[in-house]
């Protein structure tokens, strides 16, 4: 869900990018074989440019904007009903 909402924020978003976002939630390793699932899904596109360094970008496709909705479904629901332990 992370790497979704992070996409929805940019139009196209670039590896490094998108790592610096996310990685202090999931490891390098983990954000790259969910980003596979996720283009192997339909849900987000990558493109990689064949230069040195590599480029490669993300952007959600529209599959996976279709997505967005429920996710801020549950963001409001989740805000709606925060159960605070003590």
């Amino acid at each position: 869900m992370h790497i979704i909402w992070h996409l929805s924020q940019s139009k196209v978003v670039r590896f490094g990018e998108l790592k610096r976002l996310i990685l202090g939630d999931i490891t390098e390793k983990m954000l790259i074989q969910t980003l596979k699932e996720l283009s192997s899904d339909g849900l987000i596109i990558r493109k990689a440019y064949p230069t040195v360094p590599p480029k490669v970008e993300y952007s959600l496709s529209s599959k996976g904007e279709e997505l967005l909705p429920v996710m801020r479904a549950m963001a409001e629901f989740g805000k709606t009903y925060q159960i605070v332990e003590s």
